[in-house]
């Protein structure tokens, strides 16, 4: 089998670009875990209202993209933390299937929301782009083809995770939010104000994940109201993958399983029709061989 150093340059970069995105949705799912345990399964969901936001913003209000962007990442945090407060916080002391029946409840109500409110039909996401030509734009270095978008997303997740590192490793809240996933009633006791914390880590969280679907639309420009469904479970995966409740695990998982993904394709291209498979054997693998995730730790359940 001969490989083609042009398109594997080129599967590499894709691979690190859709694994970025798939870290940033897995870092929500992994924070919110962290915190109350809980599989929010309707980050996929809110991932897809973020690029109705941003869409709507730039095409009906006419905003600039920019402008339109940080009203999506805005009305996204809200829709998280109205999530949380209406869906979440009357369960907090309730059992945990209560809560992840909610979740999937949540994440239907917001598909079925978006049908009837949006319409089913794909929208074009170019539309909302004063310059359009953006997404086709590209270098060309030798004999490979590069396109500038690919460049646009990577610089763009990293700022957004670093950004979020430093929140949680060197701030206040995030000192509180750790605490918080370690013993909630200890912290309680502390003075800290747990809805409070809880309800900001369900708006960043919220917020990431718009972020990856504005991107997402960006990079596949055509969007409808399960566009989510996919990329929300593979965040997912890659945040078992990564070993759920590590912020860090979710990110390495997250590039590992898109450059897997686009690897498996390069080298057995007749294989494409099972790309979205893939994830899924390599959920049942690590759960086989390292349950706790590459970077996750071993914990005791509590009765």
């Amino acid at each position: 089998m001969s490989l083609n150093p042009t398109i594997l340059i080129q599967n590499l970069l894709n691979g690190l670009m859709v694994g970025g995105l798939y870290a940033l949705i897995a870092v929500g799912y992994t924070m919110v875990y962290g915190i109350l345990r809980l599989i929010n399964f309707a980050f996929g969901d809110v991932m897809v209202m973020g690029i109705y936001f941003a869409y709507y913003g730039a095409t009906l209000i006419r905003l600039s993209f920019p402008l339109a962007v940080t009203v999506s990442l805005a009305g996204t945090a809200l829709l998280g933390i109205v999530i949380d407060r209406l869906a979440y916080k009357p369960l907090r002391n309730s059992p945990r299937i209560s809560a992840l029946i909610t979740a999937i409840g949540v994440s239907f109500f917001i598909e079925s929301f978006a049908v009837v409110f949006f319409g089913p039909n794909y929208k074009p996401f170019l539309d909302a782009l004063e310059n359009k030509t953006i997404a086709f734009e590209s270098f060309v270095i030798g004999n490979v083809y590069l396109p500038k978008i690919i460049f646009i997303i990577l610089g763009i997740t990293a700022i957004a995770l670093f950004i979020l590192f430093v929140i949680v490793y060197r701030t206040k809240i995030g000192m509180a939010m750790r605490a918080i996933s370690a013993d909630i009633p200890t912290t309680s006791l502390m003075g800290i104000n747990v809805d409070n914390v809880i309800g900001f880590t369900f708006a960043i969280s919220s917020a990431l994940a718009a972020l990856a679907g504005v991107m997402w639309a960006l990079r596949y420009p055509s969007f409808y109201p399960y566009t989510g469904f996919v990329p929300g479970l593979k965040a997912f995966i890659a945040a078992v993958f990564g070993g759920i409740g590590s912020i860090g695990g979710a990110v390495v998982g997250g590039i590992l399983l898109g450059v897997i993904e686009m690897m498996i394709i390069t080298l057995f291209p007749t294989l494409m029709q099972y790309k979205d498979a893939f994830a899924f054997i390599i959920l049942i693998v690590i759960l086989l061989v390292k349950p706790a995730g590459l970077l996750g730790k071993r914990t005791v359940e509590k009765v």
